[in-house]
């Protein structure tokens, strides 16, 4: 029996606002991420890991994702996943191809049920991995509120291989599609939009000097430090300058495929959502800012 086909690895996000690149400083001289590539309308910002960008900056005349950007190792898995999702379905934006921008790679985009763009990617030029104590390494994850939830977990699964690790009560369910816990998750909302991104520091250490870094210059989180129970993982959420929460996060659970079953955790039980009990429960503003603003996607491409 051949291995199902899968996504690969989480690679990064592209965020699209109105003069978004116009807050590059923010993530360069506070939350800790380098310029990697530049073009017009667009930044390309990397973490201190191989992957040669991790977060874009793209100037657009609406608030959202532009891409959320998975990896594969090789172009062999590469057109196995395309072959794939074209059989199940899926709304891909063109073949497997290089593209033409900055970034380039080899690889091919679908639309998810929302009209979400999601890249895949191949052959990109890769860093070396540079050990800098208390700044970003990864995109850890990526989490989206969706109003079908239920029917988007399962196109997760069915079309791109992701395993459902554990849920929070009815509200949200965490997908991972290697050994992390999560690379996605999905949270039951009214519309579609981003609800958070989460960079992944080295350690705990580098977790905390990593807050206070951005304490001394001025940014206080908006919610924690604390410690989830699903993944297990420190949090500590940011609102960046356009308005998209973005956390600081380190030690995500791994997953024994062998042995792990998916969990229900309580919402109202302090101790499931802030295992340290430093951070209570989100205020009623951080669940404002983390539903986000309605994203339409790409609904011109989605009816192509």
């Amino acid at each position: 029996m051949s291995d199902p086909i899968r996504v690969g690895f989480l690679r990064g996000i592209v965020m699209r606002a109105p003069s978004i690149t116009g807050t590059t400083d923010f993530y360069t001289e506070l939350w800790g991420l380098k310029v990697a590539r530049s073009a017009e309308g667009v930044t390309y910002l990397r973490g201190t890991g191989e992957e040669p960008f991790i977060y874009g900056l793209k100037d657009g005349d609406s608030y959202g994702i532009e891409y959320v950007h998975f990896g594969m190792d090789d172009r062999a898995e590469m057109d196995a996943l395309y072959d794939h999702v074209t059989a199940k379905g899926a709304q891909t934006l063109g073949k497997p191809a290089v593209f033409d921008d900055p970034i380039g790679g080899y690889g091919f985009e679908v639309l998810d049920p929302d009209h979400r763009r999601l890249r895949f990617t191949t052959d990109l030029e890769m860093k070396a991995q540079v050990d800098e104590y208390a700044y970003p390494r990864k995109v850890s994850h990526v989490v989206l509120n969706t109003p079908d939830m239920d029917g988007l977990e399962k196109w997760y699964q069915d079309i791109l291989g992701f395993r459902t690790s554990d849920y929070s009560a009815d509200m949200m369910v965490f997908m991972r599609c290697n050994r992390d816990h999560h690379s996605i998750a999905l949270v039951r909302a009214q519309y579609p939009s981003v609800n958070h991104v989460a960079f992944e520091m080295p350690d705990l250490d580098s977790f905390m000097r990593g807050i206070g870094r951005m304490k001394q210059k001025g940014q206080v989180p908006s919610w924690g430090p604390g410690r989830h129970g699903p993944g297990n993982n420190p949090f500590a959420y940011f609102v960046s300058p356009s308005g998209f929460v973005i956390e600081f996060t380190a030690e995500l659970q791994q997953i024994d495929e062998e042995t792990h079953e998916a969990k229900v955790w309580s919402r109202t039980d302090p101790d499931s959502m802030d295992r340290w009990m430093t951070a209570g429960p989100p205020t009623p503003a951080q669940r404002a800012v983390m539903a986000g603003r309605p994203d339409a996607g790409f609904p011109d491409l989605a009816k192509a």
